[in-house]
């Protein structure tokens, strides 16, 4: 079993690293709020009082944290302040963040972190919070290939499907590219569900007939956004999250970046982002993001 720091225990974290206590390994964690590390505590986790405490002496260094800014403060340091845990980790470490964040953060953190002889993976997530609680998280990886085989010794025991889209930086490409999608498949199909629901058919019924034709989709078969069609679903739950919609419109802005970088004329990406931003100034941003269909309904 491996040494690990965990670093941010928010709804995607503390499940997360839960899994690797359970599975094991040898946790010390790290949050900014006391009581986020209580569960931990609780579970078999050892609690530092800084990130530094948490990463001394750790074979691997986990981060799930809000932003970009808030990576490059952890592992680069904040001008005027503390030097960033690169400074004080050696060639035995690696570093795994989870965080969705930018690419260019991301590259910038991988760079120093190869310039120091440290393995560094961006390593983003799909699959919320049910699945960090499941441990059947998708991990999206980007980095070198030597780092990408020390790190399945402990994604393996946070998630079900683990891929390396390439180099440092690729990671959080792939991440805006699924979560792009899945904004634009869940709007589609909530759009679909309305259109035949007004029509006299029953959502149950016609959703029935979509997964059995050319337009199932995952949030068709996994994630239903129609109330009473899918139990477990937030839907059937009044939308608690789940994914919330603060969460998609962040995403999606992470991918409109991506796209304005690359060249790529994303309307339909671009589309989903205006419908879920509206979406959250109407005062829904901690619904789960399949409320969407409720903006039809209204």
């Amino acid at each position: 079993m491996a040494t690990v720091a965990f670093i941010g225990l928010g709804n995607m974290g503390g499940p997360m690293a839960t899994n690797l206590v359970v599975a094991g390994h040898a946790v010390t964690v790290f949050d900014l709020v006391p009581e986020s590390c209580v569960q931990l505590r609780e579970a078999g986790a050892e609690v530092a009082d800084s990130a530094s405490a948490a990463a001394a002496g750790a074979e691997y260094v986990i981060s799930m944290l809000p932003a970009g800014k808030h990576v490059a403060g952890v592992y680069l340091g904040v001008d005027g302040g503390d030097a960033g845990l690169l400074a004080q980790l050696d060639a035995s470490t690696t570093i795994l963040d989870c965080s969705t964040i930018d690419a260019a953060t991301a590259k910038t953190v991988g760079e120093a972190a190869r310039e120091m002889g440290i393995g560094f993976m961006d390593s983003p997530v799909s699959g919320g919070v049910a699945a960090a609680e499941a441990g059947t998280l998708a991990f999206m990886c980007g980095g070198e290939a030597e780092t990408f085989e020390k790190a399945k010794r402990v994604l393996q025991d946070m998630g079900k499907n683990i891929f390396h889209a390439g180099p440092a930086g690729a990671g959080q490409v792939a991440k805006a590219c699924n979560n792009m999608l899945l904004a634009i498949h869940m709007i589609g199909t909530s759009e679909a569900l309305e259109m035949g629901a007004r029509n006299g058919l029953d959502p149950a019924v016609l959703s029935e007939i979509m997964l059995a034709s050319s337009g199932r989709n995952w949030s068709l078969e996994v994630y239903n956004p129609y109330p009473g069609v899918m139990e477990a679903a937030p839907a059937s739950n009044d939308y608690k999250p789940g994914f919330m919609v603060d969460l998609m419109v962040k995403d999606l802005g992470l991918a409109m970046e991506v796209a304005e970088h690359s060249g790529v004329a994303n309307a339909m990406g671009q589309l989903a982002r205006d419908r879920y931003q509206q979406h959250q100034e109407n005062g829904n941003g901690q619904m789960d993001f399949s409320s969407i269909l409720q903006t039809l309904q209204d």
